[in-house]
């Protein structure tokens, strides 16, 4: 038996329809999901409606895909899963557009359907790493820990952003600042050289609400070290990692976080300081590298130049110097990530897996994260003007590159320097 498609009200109830089952979307092209590409929901998968949309499902009987815009005399929005983080989605939710100028806001929407009285979403699990569970992280339990350390040092601005991160947007990171433990994010950089159409901290009037909001000021060396230094002496499995989703491109810093990393290798040896970045600046990298910078993770939604910057929009560089710190990163030992933004049916398309293999053999990373990307699935389409789908399908797209590159782990999590080999 296949899943069910699902569909929700206007107030947001979820229904399994009586005849249509799941449909997926791989690019532009409507699929329906086989069993290797779809899992039972793990536990805090969220759930949302897509309004200006209306649902799509699989007719069996008829052997077509169907639009659903009324069902028990309610009107129907397409219901999409939002797997928790370690999980990549393997098909975005089938769906008809109706209202092209609304604009959803930045979340992994993901195809889901309903079996055997449980959900089911098309995605896979490609990370273990339990650290970022959210069963680990408790705003109440944590507001103790948040407000001693803002008595302790109250003119520590990083501090008090980042207990704003804990209380408004229930940020992992952050809050592994004051249960000081795991990987500690600090932004320093409110500006950026890119536009990214999905940017976590900034996004036009025109387009949908930011998720969160940037930080408004660079801090000192001296704000950096009191939280960074005693969190890599004492945080169990200890990370402390630059470059948030709070802030704009931290390479913007580099001469103010190679001090600060200078600063706490003089103190101690400890811990693993990580970089995530566009990878805009090779002298930046370099800069940080020979500060004592332990690892780096480089973003990327496209391994061809043409797609890369129609989402990434850069300003004053170019994918060149992206690959470029990619080589001086591993030129200098350090332990290199792609943050690779995946998007079905583009990501896994056949053009985009050897051109991503191509990269691969260039620059040699450790690990490729599969991050979900967070957007609006047709304001992606259109901005980087792709019409092409159906994909392989993720899971063939991994199994072609770990078997062409073994040696490259799959993931979606930073690593402690304990696990880089």
């Amino acid at each position: 038996m296949r899943p069910k498609m699902i569909f929700a009200d206007e107030s947001g109830n979820i229904y399994d329809h009586p005849e249509l089952e799941m449909a997926g979307r791989s690019g532009t092209k409507l699929v329906a999901p086989d069993e290797a590409e779809i899992i039972p929901a793990p536990p805090h998968t969220q759930f949302f409606t897509m309004p200006g949309r209306m649902p799509v499902g699989w007719d069996q009987r008829r052997r077509r895909y169907e639009a659903v815009d009324e069902m028990f005399g309610k009107i129907c929005y397409p219901a999409a899963a939002f797997p928790p983080p370690g999980y990549t989605r393997t098909f975005l939710p089938a769906t008809m557009l109706c209202d092209i100028d609304l604009i959803l806001p930045l979340w992994a929407y993901t195809a889901a359907g309903w079996l055997e009285d449980r959900f089911w979403i098309a995605a896979v699990k490609v990370d273990d790493f339990d650290r970022w569970n959210p069963d680990h992280y408790d705003v109440e339990e944590i507001s103790p820990k948040v407000e001693a350390l803002l008595r302790e040092h109250p003119e520590n601005r990083l501090i008090r952003h980042l207990s704003r991160c804990v209380a408004r947007y229930h940020c992992f990171n952050a809050m592994n600042l004051f249960y000081r433990r795991w990987e500690c994010g600090i932004p320093t950089s409110p500006s950026c050289n890119a536009a990214c159409i999905g940017c976590l901290s900034w996004q036009s009037p025109e387009r949908c609400p930011a998720s969160q909001d940037r930080i408004d000021f660079v801090p000192t060396v001296e704000e950096i070290v009191q939280i960074a230094l005693p969190h890599l002496e004492e945080a169990e499995g200890a990370i402390v990692s630059f470059g948030q989703g709070c802030e704009g491109e931290p390479l913007l810093q580099a001469d103010l976080i190679a001090e600060a990393i200078r600063r706490l290798r003089s103190q101690t040896d400890k811990g693993t300081i990580h970089l995530n970045t566009n990878g805009s600046l090779p002298p930046g990298v370099e800069r940080l590298c020979d500060a004592g910078l332990d690892s780096i993770r480089i973003s990327l939604n496209s391994a061809r130049s043409a797609f890369y910057h129609r989402y990434y929009k850069p300003k004053g560089y170019s994918f060149d110097d992206v690959i470029k710190s990619m080589k001086i990163a591993k030129s200098n030992g350090l332990f290199l990530s792609i943050n690779l933004l995946v998007y079905p049916g583009f990501t896994d398309s056949g053009d985009e897996l050897w051109a991503l293999m191509d990269l691969i053999d260039e620059v040699r990373p450790d690990m490729i994260q599969l991050r979900n990307l967070n957007i609006d699935p047709e304001l992606y389409l259109r901005s980087i003007n792709y019409r092409g789908g159906p994909g392989i399908g993720i899971t063939r797209f991994m199994k072609a590159i770990g078997d062409e590159f073994p040696e490259v782990k799959f993931g979606y999590f930073n690593r402690p320097k304990e696990m880089f080999r």
